[in-house]
């Protein structure tokens, strides 16, 4: 009489056997619903229709008419562009935009407002958002608001006197010392080990 015992054994093995590979396949498939996504808080699998984005919300029609009034008369008038730069560099009733925020203060300063010629003159000297600083930009429009006897104004522009002066002499060592240094790298720094004989040798 023949045992049920290896046909029993067998048949477990084979039921083991499709489970595991049910369990991969299936495990396939949710990684292939899913994407990896790493942000500052760790990393961890999202749907593929996850999104992070968040849109910040649009303006409001009664805003956007408030900004659009507000450009027609900055076209012509220096304290409204003055104002509408700081809106823009604020973020009052517009979206942030530093870059219109300085178009803007450079209207009003080209035409002659007293508060945005100081203001340029500041940004220039520290920088704003993405743009970097610029002393003899600085100097330029501080020089203009120092004339008219502000003080705040004549220190930032020493400040910015300096800032120059030390910007113009980096570069100028960069200058005398760059070709130099690049020789160097051909012919003043020496290789630790060399090719012979079909192997590396070192000196």
């Amino acid at each position: 009489m023949h045992s049920k015992k290896p046909f029993l054994s067998t048949l477990f093995v084979l039921f083991v056997a499709f489970g595991l590979v049910a369990c991969t396949h299936q495990e396939k498939q949710v990684k292939s619903d899913t994407i990896r996504i790493c942000d500052e808080n760790g990393c961890a699998d999202r749907p593929k229709d996850y999104a992070s984005f968040q849109p910040e919300p649009a303006m409001s029609a009664e805003d956007a008419a408030k900004i659009k009034a507000l450009e027609e008369l900055a076209a012509n008038d220096p304290r409204a562009a003055y104002d509408l730069a700081l809106r823009f560099f604020r973020a009052d009733g517009v979206r942030q935009d530093t870059y219109k925020s300085i178009k803007w203060m450079r209207e009003s300063a080209e035409k002659g407002n007293f508060d945005a010629q100081k203001a340029l003159g500041r940004v220039y000297l520290t920088g704003l958002g993405e743009m970097g600083s610029d002393p003899g930009e600085a100097e330029k429009w501080l020089s203009i608001t120092a004339s008219k006897g502000d003080k705040e104004a004549n220190t930032l522009l020493k400040e910015a006197v300096k800032a120059r002066q030390s910007e113009q002499a980096d570069y100028q060592w960069r200058r005398r010392w760059q070709q130099v240094f690049y020789n160097n790298w051909y012919s003043g720094y020496r290789y630790n080990w060399y090719w012979g004989t079909g192997r590396w040798y070192l000196y």
